[in-house]
């Protein structure tokens, strides 16, 4: 009997909604930017990858059973997407966890009963799959399960080992679904492992219980847990019995809505079905990426992104679209994932103008290259080769901006490679070049240092005690735990509870003091780990400092008033900027110091300076407004229904922290605020300016920063009227003024001082020798620049057809040489490039130019007279005197 037929959808809700039966908590998926910790991805590409600290008991997680459903990115496999059944960049990873609850013994059976009973899949064509040595999960799958031992392979490390890059990875035991003979490759002896598409995998429980170091060396866990993947597109092709990740409902639907736009459908050509898929994919991708804070740029995760939407769009063209059309895609890639995905909906606008932006961009990017393209493949054939250069594929790519995938692909149509490792070569030597020195991250001495689960998180409580006494759990200095730490030294220290506020979110941390009867740390950084301990840093100025110490914590209020100035203010900074310039705004990053702000948002084109006027004036009415700031705990999607603003990156836990500011501003925000925005004083935008593709940044200030800038602007007003012997309000008359008549005196002196340059040039020439008929004459004026010597030199050129001038000047140490000619002397062989040759050489220098004016330059100033006695020499020669 076969299966039923179940969408992706709804194979998504069952497989979470079974494994809650099981007493697991569903968690929704985390985001693609990997956390800030993990530096080992650039996206997340598993179920497990962001749960890693649960895995390795670092961190405590929410529950020891857990159930999600992951996005996930992979990009390894990107020249297949299109060609074959299997490969997708965007996929879905359903997963059930058990971090050191239960282990093989139940997780097997979770897989079986899921597969046949809930799903309905038909036992005889299950075949499951252990590692070689596992002899524990042999026994569930052929005494506990019954499946007969010949039904069940062995396999090696290659196909039976989880392992992605550093971190927990193990044997694991997978589950095969035979679709059938007629998907098989026909082969003799064609079972279990074969590279065709008949056994196909759907389920893959990963027994964790290693700790990679990424170097190959394994370690064993402290606890032993359970990471399940099975991709729900590739489980919905068997339940829909449809024969590629393509050909999936919500996938397929998405293909329309390309076909709809395209006029191309599957089955027209193979050409056409890999375009469509590949379209299709990378549109997936791009709209999850973009919703999760990724942008287009030219380095990491934005990289990714930018060929993903670039590839999208170049194979739209090999179906005839040479206009933007991927933006137009966006809504049905929402519509088919919303219901697991409500962000999607909610950040429509913002993916749409992102991808439309990236489109029209690259539009133009392709239509100033190919014709280059071109040329440099017609060169090469013509040149009977059949690899395309290094340097071209960079010069395409640092002056056309094609990525070098793209080379690559178009060269392989025209039946060329391309030489990769010169392309290598370049961009390295490029981007030693361009590597700008970077100030070293400060090692703030506890990085190395690991606070167990046994430590609890610090708990804050800043946001009502500017004072509070705590417990030292914990002292680092040097690098190492520490009992106690004395004067002179630097140190960090974790107490149980704190009011400092740690650097999060943009906004800087807190500073003060942190003092018993024994001792007292002057506090100048605090950091917040991965763990939740607040690390206080500074240095210690008096006494002794011990672990177990009670100690009052006080931070400076000062300086934290002028912070909560700042981050208020920057709220209403980002609600202004939507209301100007649109939804599609949102915050990029954001630096919050005392009474100054730095404000990074997505924005596509040029701020105007009306709109910079309008956005300035939004907020210094909203803070004249004294609207009251309040703040409330509420859950993640109370808050979002309310309409809170969340920040692209920031990861949420289930109750989140709303701050309001009238009708005006609600942001989801752990920082601390004013009460009133009327605390945060004048607001003063300092600059404006585009940091990067499609991302812009203001800087501003407030409060006694902003008032200070203003009493000192007005104290160089006062001194300016000063100087100008007017009052403030008449300075800029009076200053244009002035700048008119300094123009005028100004002209005039270089009048006078032209007539008297062509004055002493008519001297000359009656001062000249004669040479074969040729006026011959050498001047020497120290401090004229090169425009004083040519309107001379032109003057005498031009006065007498038979000159021969050199003319000099000495500037700065350095020689500057003019030479002239007269018609009459140029046709008679005497030429102004080759004397002033001839003269810089004598001085150590060089110099060219044309036949009647050239230009050069000397080092040596004791040649100088050579230099010029050699001229008369050089005539008599040239004229064969």
């Amino acid at each position: 009997m076969a299966h039923p037929y179940h969408g992706l959808n709804e194979l998504r809700e069952m497989f979470l909604s079974y494994f809650e039966s099981k007493g697991h908590l569903r968690l929704p998926s985390f985001s693609l930017i990997p956390p800030a910790n993990d530096k080992s991805l650039l996206l997340i590409n598993s179920g497990m990858a962001p749960m890693k600290t649960w895995f390795t008991g670092e961190e405590e997680p929410p529950r020891h059973r857990v159930c999600t459903c992951q996005k996930c990115i992979r990009t390894g496999d990107i020249e297949n997407i299109g060609k074959t059944d299997r490969h997708g960049t965007y996929f879905e990873m359903l997963g059930n966890f058990s971090f050191g609850d239960y282990f093989k013994k139940e997780a097997i059976p979770f897989c079986w009963e899921f597969l046949t009973k809930v799903v309905g899949l038909e036992e005889d064509r299950l075949y499951p799959s252990i590692y070689l040595d596992d002899d524990e999960a042999f026994e569930i799958w052929n005494k506990d399960i019954g499946i007969p031992a010949e039904r069940i392979f062995r396999f090696g490390k290659e196909d039976n080992f989880w392992e992605h890059g550093s971190g927990p990875c193990g044997p694991c035991s997978e589950v095969y679904y035979d679709r059938g003979p007629e998907h098989g490759c026909g082969k003799p002896g064609c079972t279990v492992g074969c590279d065709c598409d008949r056994y196909i995998e759907v389920w893959n429980n990963v027994f964790s219980q290693f700790d990679n170091d990424g170097q190959g060396n394994y370690s064993e866990l402290k606890q032993k847990n359970i990471d399940t993947g099975m991709g729900l597109e590739r489980l919905a092709c068997v339940c829909q019995n449809v024969n590629s990740l393509f050909d999936v409902d919500t996938v397929m639907n998405i293909t329309n809505k390309v076909s709809e736009i395209t006029g191309a459908h599957y089955g027209e050509s193979h050409a056409k079905d890999v375009s469509l898929r590949v379209i299709t994919d990378h549109i997936r991708s791009a709209v999850f990426m973009i919703c999760d804070g990724v942008l287009p740029s030219n380095e990491g995760r934005g990289y990714v992104l930018r060929r993903l939407l670039r590839r999208a769009a170049r194979h739209g063209k090999l179906l005839g679209i040479n206009h933007a059309f991927l933006y137009e895609v966006v809504d049905t890639v929402i519509h088919e994932n919303e219901c697991a995905y409500p962000d999607l909906r909610e950040k429509q606008a913002y993916i749409t103008k992102v991808i439309r932006t990236e489109e029209e961009n690259f539009a133009r990017t392709i239509d100033g290259g190919m014709k280059i393209y071109d040329e440099m493949l017609a060169a090469h054939k013509a040149a009977g080769e059949t690899v395309f250069s290094g340097a071209d594929a960079f010069k395409l790519y640092d002056t056309y901006g094609f990525p070098v995938d793209l080379t690559v692909e178009m060269a392989q149509e025209a039946g060329m490679s391309v030489d990769r490792d010169g392309f290598d070569k370049m961009m390295e030597e490029q981007r030693v070049r361009a590597r700008k020195a970077r100030e070293a991250l400060g090692d703030l001495g506890w990085a190395g240092i690991e606070f167990g689960k046994e430590m609890p998180a610090t708990t804050f409580l800043g946001y009502d005690h500017d004072e509070a006494q705590g417990k030292v759990l914990a002292i680092v200095a040097e690098g190492e735990l520490r009992d106690e730490v004395a004067a002179g030294a630097e140190a960090t220290l974790v107490l149980d509870q704190t009011p400092f506020y740690a650097e999060m979110g943009g906004q800087v941390a807190d500073h003060g003091v942190i003092r018993c009867d024994g001792g007292v740390l002057e506090v100048k950084d605090v950091q917040k780990n991965k763990g939740g301990k607040f690390l206080h840093s500074g240095l210690v100025t008096e006494g002794v400092l011990k672990v177990g110490d009670t100690v009052t914590a006080t931070i400076d209020t000062e300086r934290r008033k002028a912070i909560r100035r700042s981050h208020s203010a920057t709220h209403l900074l980002d609600a202004a900027l939507k209301k100007v310039l649109g939804d599609h705004v949102h915050q990029a990053g954001s630096l919050v110091e005392p009474d100054r702000l730095r404000f990074d948002f997505t924005h596509f084109e040029a701020i105007t300076p009306e709109q910079l006027t309008e956005i300035d004036r939004l907020v210094n009415d909203a803070i004249l407004e004294g609207y009251s700031v309040v703040t409330e705990e509420l859950p993640i999607d109370e808050a979002k229904a309310k309409g809170a603003v969340a920040v692209f990156g920031e990861k949420y836990g289930e109750t989140v922290r709303v701050v309001e500011m009238g009708d005006f501003s609600m942001e989801l925000c752990g920082g601390t605020h004013l009460d009133n925005t009327a605390k945060a004083g004048t607001f003063r935008i300092k600059s404006e300016g585009s940091i990067a593709s499609g991302v812009r940044r203001i800087e501003a200030t407030v409060g006694k920063l902003s008032l200070e800038v203003m009493n000192h602007n007005q104290e160089l007003l006062f001194r300016a009227a000063q100087v100008f012997k007017t009052s403030p309000g008449e300075l800029a008359a009076k200053a244009e003024q002035q700048a008119a008549e300094l123009k005028s005196t100004r002209q005039a002196l270089e009048k006078f001082k032209a007539e008297a340059s062509l004055g002493e040039a008519r001297q000359f020439l009656t001062a000249a020798k004669d040479v074969g008929g040729l006026k011959v004459l050498t001047v020497h004026r120290d401090g004229m620049d090169a425009g004083a010597l040519r309107q001379m030199g032109d003057f005498l050129r031009d006065k007498e057809a038979g000159v021969v001038a050199v003319l000099s000047s000495v500037n700065g140490g350095k020689i500057t040489f003019l030479a002239v000619c007269g018609k009459e002397a140029v046709a008679r062989g005497v030429k102004a490039g080759d004397l002033v040759k001839t003269v810089c050489a004598v001085c150590g220098g060089k110099g060219g130019g044309k036949p009647d004016s050239a230009m050069g330059g000397g080092s040596d100033l004791l040649k100088l007279d050579d230099a010029l006695a050699a001229v008369d020499d050089f005539v008599a020669e040239k004229l064969g005197i």
